[in-house]
């Protein structure tokens, strides 16, 4: 059953936590930003590409279509 759960995400090292959409680098833990698991591989977004795509999230659309 531990094979259904998703990986807890890699600790971050010296280059933090990525947003997936523009590259920004979270300054300490992204307590603010959106976590969406694609493919079993988990992708943050940060405030702004998260407001700037609420809809496609909502929907489940494929972020390649964003």
């Amino acid at each position: 059953m531990d094979q259904d759960r998703t990986p807890h995400p890699e600790q971050p090292g010296d280059e933090g936590i990525v947003c997936a959409g523009c590259g920004k680098v979270a300054e300490g833990p992204p307590v603010t930003w959106t976590c969406s698991v694609e493919h079993g591989v988990r992708h943050y977004l940060c405030e702004d590409c998260a407001r700037d795509n609420i809809r496609a999230i909502e929907g489940r659309l494929d972020p390649q279509w964003w």
